[in-house]
């Protein structure tokens, strides 16, 4: 059964890398709201807290990276929104 923690890590961690990967290739944040990662990140820290209680070592590795993931998705986005309402150009346009 531990191999399907794992499959189902290795789906939603690519799912949400593909989408910050995206982001940062596209430099825009159109439609990509700042309460979606903050949000995400409270509730990777939570999970977290309660795998390693447990201990679930898959649970623990998942929210890690996710929690690395949203983070930078979160920087990300504001420092396009902030050059977005600056009317700068991104330099992949």
């Amino acid at each position: 059964m531990e191999i399907i923690g794992w499959l189902s890590s290795a789906i939603l961690a690519i799912t949400i890398i593909h989408q910050v990967y995206s982001q940062w290739k596209e430099g825009k944040s159109e439609g990509v709201s700042s309460g979606l990662f903050i949000g995400q990140c409270a509730a990777n820290l939570g999970f977290i807290v309660y795998a390693v209680s447990k201990p679930d070592w898959v649970f623990v590795f998942t929210n890690a990276l996710l929690l690395a993931t949203n983070l930078l998705g979160y920087a990300l986005t504001l420092k396009q929104q902030k050059k977005e309402n600056s009317g700068q150009v991104s330099a992949t346009e």
